[in-house]
């Protein structure tokens, strides 16, 4: 059980501010269990009280999880007063309870990022002492090969314009025959670590997409900008990197 005040729980849910909620009840258009609400401070249990506005069914869930396809020329950030955010793109109710992106992707990448309130497993996802690998595929302006792939498990060290550090070891599938279509495999988060890692080598990344988080993958069904919120199963999936 979980008892809430009705304003406060329609502004959770991103239905209005608080002041914007009481003038729905004031106007008859929210009902508590089938009947008209009277008092936007009456209180409700937010998990089991069927709460509706204008016929519309609301849901509440304690924590929301999020797998977004994130396109392109957006950044991951939870605001930003001149460029658009991860967060623009879902509904406000999200931001309203708490949801962050768990990690980041560059700017010019686009691919998995998950959203959530719960700040637990945002840090399974992040921290470098879970070790959560991650999978990219990049298209590289030059190839790469075997002696690359040994390099790359071996681990590299990185040192240029962005400083030095020295990379895990990693894994790199050659795609194609051209040698400039690949798949990494990463266990930590640098700052443009997979593009500075290439970099090293001799290619550049051209185009890069995150494809899994540990042993949870991108949705195909989700072309870049388009979101769900995840199931209990893929949550799950997440949850076991802590193990």
């Amino acid at each position: 059980m979980k008892m809430m005040r009705l304003d406060k729980l329609l502004a959770t849910l991103g239905e209005g501010t608080r002041s914007e909620v009481r003038d729905l009840v004031r106007a008859g258009r929210v009902t508590v269990d089938g009947a008209v609400a009277r008092d936007a401070g009456m209180q409700v249990d937010a998990e089991k009280s069927v709460v509706a506005l204008a016929g519309r069914v609301l849901s509440y869930k304690a924590v929301r999880h999020v797998m977004l396809h994130k396109p392109q020329g957006v950044l991951t950030a939870a605001r930003d007063k001149k460029q658009k955010t991860v967060m623009d793109l879902l509904p406000p109710l999200y931001a309203a309870m708490g949801c962050m992106p768990a990690g980041r992707l560059d700017k010019d990448t686009e691919g998995l990022l998950i959203i959530t309130s719960d700040g637990q497993l945002a840090h399974r996802i992040i921290s470098p002492k879970k070790d959560v690998k991650k999978i990219y595929y990049a298209r590289l302006d030059a190839p790469l090969g075997e002696r690359d792939a040994a390099a790359f498990a071996a681990g590299l060290h990185i040192s240029d314009a962005d400083g030095t550090f020295d990379a895990k070891p990693a894994l790199l599938e050659i795609l194609s025959d051209s040698g400039c279509e690949v798949r990494i495999h990463v266990s930590e988060g640098k700052y443009h670590q997979v593009k500075r890692m290439t970099a090293s080598r001799g290619a550049n990344v051209v185009y890069l997409r995150r494809e899994r988080i540990g042993a949870l993958d991108l949705d195909p069904a989700l072309a870049p900008g388009q979101w769900r919120e995840m199931t209990q199963e893929e949550v799950a999936l997440l949850e076991k990197e802590d193990e």
